[in-house]
């Protein structure tokens, strides 16, 4: 990246529960728990504007803690300039609590959020607390709203389909100088605005829960919807994006199975990993 450039970084793939999972005993999670190489944090995104030297969060994870950190020793003189959150389910908005004077007591720190979102916090604990007590500000923003971070830095929320049980779901589009960047870890299905966005953007991080609908032997994977890898790709077949997936659920083969990377990287997808940067 150059010195006046910007960049995503990946800080986490896994679903909202990580790995490995509480409680579970799948293959991916035992191998986890044994060797810590095989630990992933929970999805986030870091986006870093070299100008300003700032950085600011996509969604605040259950291990803000370490993903603070990780930006820490990367961009050692950087401040975090605030977090944006897609959503409220609680991989993406949990880590808010470490905010709060009994760890970082921040001070007025933006979160960038739609109105449904922000009343979901003001309306409950402990996260009203944070308002009440000046450790979070939030700042509603909109669908299609261009937010702008940096000189040639730019982020617009996009609507998506999602378990809406307690706000609405946000994608967003992440512009910088030359480059366009599509990020939408959680959807129900692929259709409107977003299916434009992916086409147009020069690459996109999309959800990659699941690879395939028989992953959860047990459970009604109707309760849980999201698009398989597998119908995804069908979907973006012949789309000239970057595309790779992210969120990738305790259940995924992709995790380990590095003959199914391969067929997938030979079909123009790839995946994400923690460290990854995209230059923008």
């Amino acid at each position: 990246m150059d010195q006046q450039g910007s960049e995503v970084v990946i800080l986490g793939t896994a679903q909202d529960g990580g790995i490995p999972q509480i409680g579970c005993d799948c293959p991916h999670c035992k191998a986890a728990w044994k060797d810590e190489s095989q630990r992933q944090l929970v999805t986030s995104l870091a986006i870093v504007d070299q100008g300003s030297k700032t950085f600011w969060l996509v969604d605040a994870s259950p291990d803000l803690r370490e993903q603070i950190h990780s930006l820490a020793d990367s961009y050692p003189r950087f401040s975090l300039g605030g977090i944006l959150l897609t959503h409220a389910h609680i991989g993406h908005y949990l880590g808010l609590a470490a905010l709060g004077r009994e760890s970082w007591n921040r001070i007025g720190l933006p979160i960038l959020c739609t109105q449904q979102m922000g009343d979901f916090l003001r309306a409950n604990q402990p996260w009203k607390q944070l308002v009440y007590l000046n450790n979070i500000s939030l700042s509603m923003i909109a669908p299609g709203q261009k937010i702008v971070l940096g000189q040639a830095l730019a982020v617009t929320p996009i609507a998506v389909p999602h378990r809406d049980e307690l706000s609405d779901t946000m994608a967003f589009s992440i512009a910088g100088s030359t480059r366009r960047l599509t990020y939408c870890p959680d959807i129900d299905r692929w259709e409107g605005a977003i299916l434009d966005e992916i086409m147009s953007a020069d690459i996109a991080l999309l959800d990659g829960t699941f690879y395939s609908s028989d992953e959860l032997p047990g459970r009604d994977v109707s309760e849980i919807p999201h698009p398989c890898i597998v119908d995804s790709m069908k979907t973006f077949e012949g789309y000239k994006t970057e595309i790779h997936f992210i969120h990738l659920n305790h259940s995924n083969p992709l995790l380990s199975d590095e003959r199914l990377v391969r067929h997938i990287n030979s079909l123009g997808f790839g995946m994400t990993s923690r460290g990854q940067r995209h230059p923008l």
